[in-house]
């Protein structure tokens, strides 16, 4: 699904009930975004964590289709955002000490990642605008 933004087109990937825990991907995911196509893919790359190889997946579907559905060419794309969903979680019961039980959830999640062109995410430009109290101070 190609969507037009101020800055140029933006192609996105979801992998919806992947089967890990929302705030382990969330990690990787807070390490790609905003970062240009390459250093994403090597990030990934060599994290050690077992949610980076569920997130590339998806950051390479979001390539596939930006270049197969849009015509985009890779080298010009950035991960415009990245972002984790809690999806529905799993309820299963462990037996515990005294015939008890212990309810285990076992969390999935639901991973987004939106890619757009370079050009359109320039470096101190406009996504960093009006962000915190710069020149507010003293005027009245």
């Amino acid at each position: 699904m190609a969507e037009v933004r101020e800055g140029g087109v933006t192609v996105r990937a979801v992998a919806r009930y992947v089967r890990v825990s929302p705030y382990k991907a969330r990690q990787v995911a807070d390490q790609i975004r905003g970062k240009d196509l390459e250093e994403a893919r090597y990030i990934i790359r060599f994290s050690p964590k077992a949610a980076a190889r569920l997130v590339g997946k998806v950051l390479e579907s979001a390539v596939a289709n930006a270049e197969n559905n849009n015509g985009l060419r890779a080298e010009d794309l950035v991960v415009v955002n990245c972002y984790v969903d809690e999806g529905p979680t799993l309820k299963r019961w462990r037996p515990r000490a005294l015939g008890r039980a212990t309810r285990i959830r076992k969390r999935t999640s639901h991973i987004t990642v939106v890619l757009g062109e370079r050009e359109g995410l320039e470096r101190g430009g406009k996504r960093r605008a009006g962000r915190g109290r710069s020149g507010t101070r003293g005027k009245g």
